[in-house]
């Protein structure tokens, strides 16, 4: 199962470090039977973005938790079984999982990361995101710009050059 996991650069590098995400329970996003329901129409490419996009927001609420990390949003693509995954959706991610236990590094497909360029307003977002959640419109448009940016596609065998 192709799960999406928020982290953040500091938290890429401790987990290649590490050789394992987590340890578990791991906070995920994934084609879930509330996000096939939460869209009406979608193939399933279309709904994996969805869930890397739940993702995507994650890290940014990760980045809010930790100024110091640079401004960059971090999703890693990992596949998973099936069995290993338990539904966690709310009400605002309907694509929210949780890994039962740590995930080897070994099971990581890719990563998709900001540009730097995009660091000024995802800093911004990710200080704008309280705001946001309390339903203030200028925070929201904040959190939108900084996902306005597409997130760079990057292969295994680039993270420790990302995380470095």
């Amino acid at each position: 199962m192709r799960v999406f996991l928020p982290s953040t650069l500091p938290a890429l590098a401790q987990a290649l470090q590490a050789g394992q995400v987590g340890p578990g329970p791991v906070p995920g996003f994934a084609v879930t039977p509330s996000l096939r329901e939460a869209y009406a129409s979608g193939d399933e490419e279309e709904l994996e973005y969805v869930a890397m996009t739940e993702a995507a927001r994650a890290s940014l609420r990760m980045l809010a938790q930790d100024p110091a990390a640079p401004p960059r949003r971090v999703v890693l693509a990992v596949e998973i079984p099936a069995e290993q995954v338990k539904l966690d959706a709310r009400d605002k991610e309907p694509a929210r999982v949780l890994i039962s236990e740590a995930v080897p590094v070994e099971c990581l497909a890719s990563a998709h990361v900001d540009d730097a360029e995009a660091g000024a307003d995802v800093r911004a977002a990710a200080d704008a995101l309280p705001a946001a959640d309390a339903g203030d419109e200028d925070a929201s448009f904040a959190v939108d710009g900084a996902e306005g940016y597409e997130l760079g596609w990057y292969a295994t065998q680039e993270l420790p050059y990302l995380a470095g």
